[in-house]
């Protein structure tokens, strides 16, 4: 595990923050993190009270979270003062459930980059498995 100061480069804070640590970057190539999902999360409340799940936007905006601090360390000469951006998403699948007390890992390998927009592939796994992935398309502002 490297040391980086996650709340230091993203500008989320919680309850709206998705990745605990980093594993692992490469800059300009792949980032590894992690997420912890307890179960007071506040979304468990409602999704659903009898059958918690992890709303898979969720476990997209992690992805994206994991995008944007890969982005940011690697291109972060060119990026002072600005924010990270979701410009888009394409090809989202869901495969399998997430619950209360699962970690998974976010995988994010970056596929393209054209001055401040950036193409990703993301994938989320639970103990190996892949259970979410999509293509994210990243800016700043």
């Amino acid at each position: 595990m490297i040391e980086l100061d996650v709340k230091g480069i993203l500008p989320h804070r919680d309850p709206f923050l998705f990745v605990d640590k980093v594993i692992s970057l490469d800059k300009s190539k792949e980032i590894i993190a992690t997420r912890k999902f307890g179960l007071d999360e506040s979304f468990f409340k409602g999704h659903f009270p009898k059958y918690p799940v992890v709303p898979g936007v969720i476990i997209v905006e992690a992805l994206a979270q994991a995008a944007g601090i890969l982005v940011y360390e690697s291109f972060k000469e060119n990026l002072q003062g600005k924010l990270p951006a979701l410009a888009g998403l394409n090809s989202v699948k869901f495969r399998k459930p997430v619950r209360p007390d699962d970690t998974i890992t976010l995988k994010v390998e970056l596929l393209k980059s054209r001055a401040t927009l950036w193409k990703l592939l993301g994938q989320a796994y639970l103990d190996h498995e892949l259970v979410a992935e999509a293509e994210i398309t990243a800016s700043v502002f």
